[in-house]
């Protein structure tokens, strides 16, 4: 069967276009470097930060409860800082995305889980409107990955059948998930293997 070519490219921030904004190896380096106890961290962390990650509390009141619930020799400015300087780019996943784009006339669509006031400072300190048509965030729209809703609700947005889209997300399940509602995915690796796929699926 001839696959259409593809218009619309889905995909995540986090082990894509950027590092993960506060996986486990970021909350561990935090934990090491402001010398927390990292089993009380973590339960904390479970505790709240699906409500978080779905915007129901910002990140004041998450780190209020995770760091924050005793007094503390730094203070809640030091810690975000420190946060939000966890993010770094993958320069040149970016800079591929935006020629593929570009010579391609594709739409494209970030799909999320991360919480408000980090992903607002991603998307800014890394030009990421400048590449992105849509932000299906869960902050922003109360879904998280791997739910069928959050995948309904993009190709809602961006108006084209599924067959005419792809997702790219560096975790299995999520593409799975994905899968299931018709929409194409890779699974990030490699900016090799990616680029290798992406290019197959673009030509007309």
């Amino acid at each position: 069967m001839h696959m259409k070519p593809i218009t619309t490219l889905f995909l995540d921030i986090g082990g894509v276009l950027l590092t993960n904004g506060w996986d486990h190896v970021q909350r561990e380096s935090a934990v090491r470097h402001f010398g927390l106890e990292i089993e009380e961290f973590n339960v904390r962390h479970r505790q709240t930060y699906n409500l978080h990650e779905t915007g129901k509390i910002s990140l004041d009141h998450y780190l209020n409860s995770v760091v924050f619930w005793k007094k503390r020799s730094f203070s809640l400015d030091e810690f975000k800082n420190f946060m939000f300087a966890q993010s770094q780019p993958h320069p040149e996943m970016l800079d591929f995305i935006t020629e593929l784009k570009k010579k391609y006339s594709l739409k494209v669509a970030v799909i999320s889980n991360e919480g408000r006031a980090l992903v607002e400072y991603r998307i800014q300190q890394y030009e990421l409107k400048a590449l992105a048509d849509f932000f299906i965030v869960s902050c922003f729209v109360g879904i998280q990955k791997p739910s069928a809703v959050i995948y309904r609700l993009a190709l809602d947005l961006v108006q084209v059948p599924p067959e005419e889209t792809i997702y790219i997300d560096d975790r299995k399940e999520m593409i799975v998930a994905a899968e299931a509602m018709g929409i194409r995915g890779i699974q990030h690796v490699s900016l090799e293997s990616t680029r290798a796929q992406l290019l197959s699926c673009c030509k007309h």
